[in-house]
């Protein structure tokens, strides 16, 4: 199978997803390696999160660019589609859950986040055996791009903003959550009459 660009810049996406996985939870010690870490502020920063902040950024970038390539150049399929969500989901919630489990975030934002793509991604698998595709809507954008600012902001300790006490990264994922559920809501009412079509086909005979 021949991939086009966009889909090319998908799975880019998703090698930089587990780069970052690696940085994160690979015990670097135990291969008599440790990354730098300096006070700024009183802040201890650890020079291995700064570098997945910078490739964070770099594979939310492709996120932005796979779309408006693929819409530019005519090139949207239903596989671009499926595995375009697949990465962003790699790539947000591995990233969540590690956030999570080091302490730097309420343990409640991955859950939200995780349950939701679960219920999502029902629907869309059910709907798509009934020949609909669905894809991203504009909620489930806001929510993707707010928890890509929040845990950039989260990788960079937050500043400058830590400096003056405003939690700004722990808004943007909190705002993340929200759109999150209100996205899952507007999926189900989008599809409830194609969920539940079989079952009003049996009511009508």
């Amino acid at each position: 199978m021949k991939f086009n660009v966009p889909t090319k810049l998908t799975f880019l996406r998703l090698i930089l997803s587990v780069l970052i996985i690696i940085l994160l939870i690979f015990p670097f010690y135990r291969v008599g390696f440790e990354f730098k870490t300096f006070l700024f502020h009183s802040i201890l920063i650890d020079v291995r999160y700064i570098m997945c902040g910078i490739i964070f950024i770099l594979a939310s970038f492709t996120d932005y660019l796979d779309g408006y390539l693929a819409r530019k150049n005519k090139q949207v399929t239903d596989f671009g589609k499926f595995s375009d969500a697949i990465a962003d989901k790699v790539l947000v919630n591995s990233v969540l859950i590690i956030f999570a489990s080091q302490g730097f975030i309420p343990a409640i934002i991955p859950v939200v986040i995780i349950i939701r793509d679960i219920i999502v991604d029902a629907i869309r698998m059910n709907v798509a055996g009934k020949g609909v595709v669905q894809a991203a809507k504009m909620s489930g954008k806001i929510k993707t791009a707010s928890l890509m600012i929040g845990i950039v902001l989260t990788f960079f300790y937050n500043l400058p903003f830590e400096l003056i006490g405003l939690q700004i990264s722990k808004f943007f994922l909190y705002f993340g959550s929200l759109m999150a559920i209100v996205s899952m809501v507007e999926y189900y009412n989008l599809n409830k009459k194609t969920l539940f079509s079989e079952f009003d086909d049996k009511t009508k005979k």
